[in-house]
C-alpha cells in the first residue's frame, strides 16, 4: 500500500503526491503534533488556522473517496513510524517541504519505509529554475526577477512582448499618505464551525497546560476567529478582495491608519502559504478580473507584484542563500527583545502598541506595519536578529521559516549585510508620522529627537546611524543621510544618543 503524508502547509488536493495516485491504491496521512510548541510558542490564531484547515482538508479528501488518517500525536516521528507499521506502507510519498529545517528533520527519522519526494507546487519557480536565473548575477535584484517572471508566465504582457501600459512597475504611484478619514472596506470573515470550535478549545487547553507548567503561554487570543479554513472559503476571500479592494489596493498600500488593520490588503498570504490557494491561479484570476473591470493598472500590477515578484523572490533566495544565512548578524546586534513584544503591548509608543494590539487579535499586520514599525524598531534599536526573526515566525498566521528569514533578517533588519536589500530600511518617526495616523495623541512628539518627550524612533534612528557610521558610509544609497548626520553638533548628537539609551 502506498502512503501519502500531507504536511500542514500543503493542503492542496491537486498536489503532486496526491495526483500521482488514486484513492484505491493509497492512504493519506496528516499529523497534528503538539511537538511544534516545543520549538516555538505560536500565536493561537495560527495554530487554529493550520489545525482547523488540516481537519477540513482531511474531511474534503474523504468526501472524494480517499482513506485519510488524521492523527493527533505528541511527535511527528512517533505517529509516523507507528502508522507506517500498522498499515504496511511500502512507499511513503511526500511533497517537498517549503522549509529547510523540516526537510532535514524528516531525513533524520530513519524510516523503515522508502521515502519518495515530489516537487512542490506551492511556488512557480523551482529551486533549480531560480538558481539558473540567479547564477549570473552578483546582486540579485527583485525588479529583474519580477520582469523575468512576467515574461515567463505571460502576466500583464502585450502581444508585442512589452508590459501593459508601457512600464513594468507602478510602485511610485502606490505610496500615498493616508488622507484624514480614510476608511477601507471590511474584510471577509467566517464564523467558526464545529471543527474550528473544537480546535480553538484544544489550543486554549494547550495554553493552559503550558502556563500550569510555569512556561510562557501561547501569545494572542484564539477567538474571535474569522480566517478561512477551507479552499472554498479561501476562494471566497479572493473574490471578495476583487469585488471590494482590488481597485483601491494601490495608492494607499503603504498607509497605516488606527482602527484600520487591513485597509485594502488582499489577506491572501495565509492561504497561499498553506496550499489552499495556488499562486498562478490567484495571479490569473486577478489579471482576468482586473482587466475586465478596468482596474487601474497601478493597483492591479501592485498586487500581482507581491505574489509573482516578492513571494517567489524571497522563497528563491531562502534556498539560494544556504543553510548559514539564518545566523547572519551584520551589525553585531545583541540586544534582547523587550518584554512588551512578547506581551503584545505596553511599549508606550502609539504606533507600536496599535500594531501589537491588532497582532494580538488576528495574528496579522500588513507589510508596511511589519517593515516600517516592527522591523524598523528592531533594526535601529539593535535587537538580536535571530530572536526577532523567531518572534515574527511565531506571531504571524502566515509566518514560516522561508518567509521570515528573508523578509525579517534580510529586508527588515539588514542582518545579511545587503545580500537581499541594497540599504537598511531605517526610518525615523517622521516617516511614521507622514504615512500613518498613529502619532496623533501619542505621548511622544514625532518632531523631537532629544528629551523625555522625543519619539523613540527619532533618537534610535540617529543613534543607529552614529554607531554604524563607518560601515554605512560605504553604502552609496546612504550618502545623503550620512551627510545629515555629520551636520548634527556633537553636543546634540550626544543628547540624542542619551535619549536613545532609554529605549
Amino acid at each position: 500500500m502506498i502512503g501519502i503524508w500531507v504536511l500542514g502547509d500543503q493542503l492542496d488536493p491537486l498536489q503532486a503526491a496526491l495526483a500521482a495516485h488514486t484513492p484505491a491504491t493509497a492512504r493519506v496521512l496528516l499529523i497534528e503534533s503538539s511537538s511544534v510548541l516545543q520549538q516555538r510558542h505560536y500565536h493561537r490564531q495560527k495554530l487554529v488556522l493550520v489545525w482547523s484547515a488540516m481537519r477540513h482538508f482531511a474531511a474534503e479528501l474523504r468526501q472524494r473517496g480517499w482513506t485519510v488518517y488524521l492523527l493527533e500525536a505528541p511527535t511527528f516521528a512517533e505517529a509516523l513510524k507507528d502508522w507506517l507499521a500498522e498499515h504496511e506502507i511500502s512507499e511513503l510519498h511526500l511533497m517537498e517541504p517549503a522549509e529547510r529545517p523540516f526537510r532535514e528533520a524528516i531525513e533524520r527519522l530513519s524510516l523503515p519505509t522508502p521515502l519518495v519526494w515530489h516537487l512542490s507546487n506551492a511556488f512557480l519557480w523551482s529551486r533549480d529554475d531560480f538558481g539558473a536565473w540567479a547564477a549570473p548575477y552578483k546582486q540579485l535584484r527583485m525588479e529583474l526577477f519580477y520582469r523575468e517572471g512576467r515574461k515567463r508566465f505571460g502576466v500583464l504582457m502585450g502581444d508585442d512582448g512589452q508590459p501593459l501600459g508601457g512600464q513594468w512597475n507602478y510602485d511610485q504611484e502606490n505610496r500615498k499618505a493616508p488622507p484624514k478619514g480614510l476608511v477601507g472596506p471590511e474584510p471577509l470573515v467566517f464564523a467558526p464551525d464545529a471543527i474550528t470550535r473544537a480546535v480553538i478549545a484544544k489550543v486554549d487547553q494547550l495554553a493552559q497546560e503550558l502556563e500550569a507548567a510555569s512556561e510562557p503561554g501561547l501569545p494572542g487570543i484564539s477567538a474571535p476567529f474569522g480566517w478561512a479554513v477551507t479552499r472554498t472559503q479561501a476562494l471566497a476571500v479572493l473574490e471578495h478582495f476583487i469585488d471590494t479592494r482590488l481597485d483601491g489596493f494601490g495608492p494607499f498600500q503603504d498607509a497605516m491608519v488606527s482602527g484600520q488593520p487591513t485597509m485594502w490588503h488582499a489577506l491572501l498570504s495565509p492561504y497561499l502559504n498553506i496550499g489552499m490557494l495556488q499562486p498562478l491561479e490567484v495571479i490569473r484570476r486577478l489579471e482576468q478580473a482586473g482587466l475586465e473591470r478596468g482596474t487601474p493598472l497601478a493597483c492591479l500590477e501592485g498586487v500581482i507584484r507581491q505574489i509573482l515578484g516578492w513571494r517567489e523572490y524571497t522563497h528563491g533566495l531562502y534556498w539560494w542563500f544556504g543553510a548559514d544565512y539564518p545566523a547572519r548578524n551584520h551589525f553585531g546586534a545583541i540586544r534582547p527583545l523587550p518584554g512588551w513584544l512578547e506581551e503584545l503591548g505596553g511599549s508606550g509608543m502609539a504606533c507600536m502598541d496599535t500594531v501589537l494590539a491588532e497582532l494580538e487579535l488576528n495574528g496579522y499586520a500588513h507589510h508596511i506595519q511589519r517593515l516600517m514599525v516592527l522591523a524598523n524598531y528592531g533594526l535601529i534599536a539593535g535587537l538580536d536578529p535571530q530572536a526577532f526573526t523567531d518572534w515574527f515566525h511565531r506571531m504571524f498566521v502566515d509566518g514560516y521559516d522561508w518567509v521570515m528569514q528573508t523578509n525579517v533578517l534580510g529586508m527588515g533588519l539588514f542582518a545579511d549585510g545587503g545580500m537581499l536589500a541594497s540599504k537598511p530600511y531605517a526610518a525615523s518617526g517622521n516617516y511614521i508620522n507622514r504615512m500613518s495616523s498613529y502619532c496623533k495623541g501619542c505621548r511622544y512628539n514625532p518632531k523631537q529627537r532629544t528629551g523625555a518627550d522625543a519619539c523613540p524612533f527619532n533618537a534610535l534612528y540617529w543613534d543607529f546611524l552614529a554607531r554604524n557610521q563607518e560601515g554605512l558610509r560605504r553604502n552609496h544609497r546612504m550618502g545623503l543621510v550620512m551627510k545629515q548626520l555629520e551636520k548634527i553638533p556633537a553636543d546634540e548628537l550626544a543628547a540624542i544618543r542619551a535619549t536613545a539609551s532609554a529605549h
